[in-house]
């Protein structure tokens, strides 16, 4: 939903004003004479668009009766093949997660930042990067140079 609401007049008298209040969220602009608009950012419009892809994709795995979700996630975004299978399972329910969290908030960045974050994993899997057990040094301070 647009934060603020300007009259179309507004866009002619003050549209810089106009101007920047959509680039930093989607405004509403209300005629007279006609349906009242939404003024947005390509950015905005970008989002929104992509939260709707992913939006489809993930009905499209949730509602595919062959094997589990993670399976029908997989098909769909075949990265997650990098993964095992407990992870393409932790991935399908983050996925899932971040993405009702972004319907619900309309906050499209945390499904996307989700994805992306799952999708750079599986690269760095690929790529022969493994995790590693850290060998932390606690018992002992350091001093300053």
């Amino acid at each position: 939903m647009p934060h603020k609401s300007f009259q179309s007049s507004d866009l002619s008298r003050h549209s810089s004003t106009v101007f920047e209040a959509a680039e930093d969220h989607p405004v509403q602009v209300t005629r007279r004479d006609g349906e009242d608009l939404v003024l947005m950012s390509k950015r905005e419009a970008d989002a929104r668009e992509s939260l709707l892809q992913l939006a489809a994709q993930l009905i499209a795995a949730a509602t595919n009766e062959r094997g589990t979700l993670a399976e029908s996630m997989a098909e769909l975004f075949p990265w997650m093949l990098a993964l095992d299978a407990a992870d393409r399972a932790a991935c399908a329910s983050d996925l899932l997660h971040a993405a009702r969290a972004s319907f619900a908030t309309n906050q499209a960045h945390l499904a996307v930042a989700e994805i992306t974050a799952w999708r750079e994993t599986a690269i760095a899997i690929a790529a022969g990067l493994t995790r590693t057990d850290v060998d932390w040094i606690d018992d002992e301070p350091v001093g300053r140079p």
